[in-house]
């Protein structure tokens, strides 16, 4: 069903929540329809697809881990080189032997035909082009919101997601 976008006070996003919870935090003036839909749950009441608390919440911090899967979601599961979406491994843009290190900058998805043509090069030495530069996720939110945006609905939340604008 309907999902809605909670942000902080602050206006950085905190969580997904279902249209039912963050109807009650609105009702209840725990929270402020931020975006919403054509949609009335009653009268006046238009269906929120972003809200945000009036109140600071103190969150901590929290890494996203670096993991093979993860950086897979991040490329989109397609050859930074050549857009294929198979055969996909992990390739090193500056090589270890060049003591290119294991970061969210360093790793891009490649598919098996693209690293071997690559081998132990840059990207530029192969003559090859990255799609895009890899960067690390803005927030812990990034590929549960992205997951949503892909399939086309709530639309609106990529301008309060960093990374996704």
């Amino acid at each position: 069903m309907a999902k809605v976008l909670v942000l902080n006070a602050s206006y950085e996003p905190l969580n997904i929540t279902s249209w039912q919870r963050a109807a009650v935090l609105v009702l209840k003036g725990k929270a402020e329809r931020v975006e919403h839909t054509s949609l009335l749950l009653a009268p006046d009441f238009p269906l929120p697809t972003v809200v945000r608390l009036r109140h600071y919440v103190q969150v901590p911090y929290k890494e996203i881990p670096l993991t093979r899967r993860n950086i897979l979601y991040r490329d989109g599961h397609t050859c930074q080189y050549c857009f294929c979406k198979e055969d996909l491994t992990i390739d090193h843009i500056i090589p270890r032997s060049r003591k290119g290190g294991d970061s969210w900058e360093n790793f891009v998805t490649a598919c098996v035909r693209c690293n071997i043509r690559k081998g132990n090069r840059t990207p530029h030495e192969a003559g090859m082009t990255l799609a895009r530069k890899p960067s690390r996720p803005h927030s812990s939110l990034y590929f549960e919101v992205s997951k949503h945006l892909k399939s086309g609905f709530n639309e609106e939340w990529r301008k309060y997601v960093i990374g996704l604008g």
